[in-house]
């Protein structure tokens, strides 16, 4: 694969696959354009390269309303010109894991591919586990994919494997959940984006910035950049975050951040950036 000539279809094999929206190929167009660069880029500089998929699906999924399939992260960083050293798939769905394998064991039947069944939160110390030591002599970088369907990522599980050397891009799903949901998040007592944040006080901040709700999904992804850098990542602000929107209505859907401790990951993820969008190829 040559992330600038990224095809996103895939035939239709059978097994199980979900539904998304068609903002969907943007998004796997930036992950294929961002794995590639990562894995080429980091392959002698690393002893192990790995990647992690929090939210792995089924490798495949249908764009609604269409007969359009499209290859999801796992096969898209299984793909790379430069292949990782291993790779880790977590997967809730139980028949989303079972077609991911036979897809995985179908296209790559020679990767080191672990699997783990159940929700990442709950099974962050197996994942961790999972992911090969460090040691003098043998460095392992990893680059771990986190893609929700909604602002439900919780903060303390990238704390938990943020304790190894780890790169995170990810989908912070704030656009349509945070305008649906503001009044319950603002005002009520929902947990859930204590828990995304991995603090309370967001509220004090809100408040006192004196914002408009529009302006909400925009706080919520800058306060999440707040929390990584609590963490020793780098600063992510917003012009360094790519905004996905709807196909059908323009409404902004979420933000795709990238999460590193070193400059040169940053130089990858700008190149992703600038050529994400119109295509064009980053190695012509």
């Amino acid at each position: 694969m040559a992330a600038g000539q990224f095809d996103p279809y895939v035939e239709d094999d059978g097994l199980a696959t979900p539904e998304v929206g068609g903002w969907a190929i943007d998004k796997y167009r930036l992950l294929a354009l961002y794995a590639e660069l990562f894995s080429t880029g980091m392959k002698n500089k690393w002893d192990r390269r790995v990647y992690v998929d929090l939210y792995a699906g089924a490798g495949h999924s249908r764009i609604y309303g269409t007969n359009k399939f499209l290859k999801g992260s796992p096969l898209i960083a299984l793909t790379v010109p430069d292949a990782f050293d291993k790779y880790i798939f977590c997967e809730e769905r139980p028949d989303l894991l079972a077609a991911l394998r036979s897809r995985v064991e179908r296209l790559r039947p020679d990767a080191d591919a672990a699997f783990v069944s159940g929700d990442c939160d709950s099974e962050v110390e197996q994942i961790v586990a999972l992911i090969p030591a460090g040691a003098a002599g043998r460095t392992v970088l990893s680059l771990c994919v986190v893609d929700p369907f909604d602002f439900g990522v919780r903060f303390e599980t990238l704390r938990r494997l943020s304790a190894v050397y780890i790169d995170f891009v990810v989908l912070l799903a704030i656009g349509m959940d945070a305008n649906r949901n503001y009044d319950h998040y603002v005002d009520g007592d929902s947990p859930k984006i204590d828990k995304a944040l991995g603090n309370s006080q967001w509220r004090d901040r809100w408040r006192a910035a004196g914002a408009q709700r529009r302006d909400f999904r925009r706080f919520l992804a800058e306060e999440f950049s707040r929390s990584m850098e609590s963490l020793g990542y780098l600063k992510t602000p917003l012009d360094r975050m790519k905004s996905v929107r709807s196909v059908e209505k323009n409404l902004p859907l979420y933000y795709i951040a990238l999460f590193s401790r070193n400059k040169r990951a940053f130089k990858f993820w700008d190149q992703v950036i600038e050529y994400g969008t119109d295509q064009r190829s980053l190695f012509n």
